[in-house]
């Protein structure tokens, strides 16, 4: 598909270098030092903001969440490739025993007919495990005429469905193996891209991590330096009605709050974004999409001055989903390190990176 494509390219070692230039001169920046283009101050660099610091971090986050999604949709592709497997697998011993009484048949058959000539071609023929081969020599089991060309005809259909279901399994085992390797392709791009980010963070006083992240998806939490999530999101218990689907969304994603994030989670202990709002549905009993791109390209567009309680909020380019809860506030799954929160929704980051909303 075409985002798996651009997502599984990797970036020139000039552009890595360029980028590796940007974060040091950035990091730079924050902690108070001057980057200089040579000795004696000449050619000074410009020292980066603040607000481009947390414009690098939020490009990283993108990225990361983007990928998830193409993560996300490889996955429920493989689970179905993984279904198809297994019935195309339950075909193929069917068809296999099909042929196998066929095949034992005409040979009791042929074995009579021709057991005083010389028969050797169709008998060698009809013990062969090989459908193909059979199909190829279809003249040779027609020789079998009279009162056995039921038979005859009988083994030749078995052949074909045979072959024919061989042919769908190994297409279908050659998709799985390609669907597993875009998967890890994938993974590895998203752990790379957190362990820059990470990095870009770690390398900043808590003051200065605290700026940035307060201008990121998830902007309520902070975390300590063993990833643990400091504030924003504790359990809440919902006490609103629960009489529409609607409510039954909003009340299950209540119950989520304080659940870790994990790419391509789906719950019930972790979630994704997309996995939360479209478990939340699920449990209101309605079937959305697995990944924001598919959520935007076949739900409803509403106004965002028409939002109501329970309908999905996009944001960053198709890029990350949340579910509006009433009075201003969503709830979200918000990114690698931190849990699932109810937050207001012109917190910066959401304000600022709002697509437009959809109603389920």
């Amino acid at each position: 598909m075409e985002r798996d494509s651009i997502v599984a390219k990797r970036l020139p070692s000039t552009a890595k270098i360029r980028r590796g230039a940007v974060l040091a001169a950035v990091l730079a920046a924050v902690s108070g030092y001057a980057i200089y283009a040579g000795t004696g101050g000449a050619g000074a660099a410009q020292a980066p903001t603040i607000s481009q610091v947390k414009a690098e971090v939020n490009s990283l986050q993108a990225r990361v969440d983007k990928i998830g999604e193409d993560y996300d949709s490889a996955g429920q592709q493989l689970a179905a490739a993984q279904s198809q497997l297994t019935q195309v697998s339950k075909q193929t011993a069917s068809a296999q025993a099909e042929y196998n009484t066929a095949q034992t048949g005409l040979t009791a058959v042929a074995v009579a007919e021709y057991e005083n000539s010389n028969q050797s071609s169709i008998l060698g023929l009809l013990s062969s495990g090989d459908p193909s081969a059979v199909l190829s020599q279809a003249s040779l089991v027609t020789q079998i005429a009279g009162t056995h060309a039921a038979e005859a005809a009988q083994f030749l259909t078995a052949a074909q469905d045979l072959a024919t279901v061989r042919m769908q399994r190994q297409h279908t085992e050659e998709g799985v193996a390609q669907l597993k390797a875009q998967l890890a392709g994938q993974k590895a791009t998203l752990t790379k891209l957190l362990s820059s980010k990470q990095a870009t963070l770690d390398s900043l006083t808590t003051e200065q991590q605290a700026v940035v992240a307060a201008a990121t998806v998830g902007a309520t939490q902070t975390t300590d330096s063993t990833g643990s999530t400091q504030s924003g999101a504790t359990p809440v218990t919902y006490t609103g009605p629960t009489s529409t689907q609607a409510d039954k969304a909003i009340a299950f994603a209540y119950e989520q709050i304080g659940k870790p994030y994990q790419w391509g989670a789906t719950g019930p202990d972790s979630y994704d974004c997309s996995g939360l709002v479209q478990a939340a549905w699920a449990a209101a009993g309605v079937a959305i999409p697995r990944t924001t791109y598919e959520d935007w390209d076949s739900l409803p567009h509403i106004p965002m001055s028409d939002l109501e309680p329970g309908d999905l909020i996009i944001y960053d380019g198709e890029g990350h989903v949340a579910i509006y809860v009433g009075d201003g506030y969503i709830i979200d799954a918000p990114q690698t390190g931190l849990d699932v929160e109810k937050i207001p929704m012109d917190t910066d980051w959401y304000a600022e990176n709002t697509d437009g909303a959809l109603q389920p």
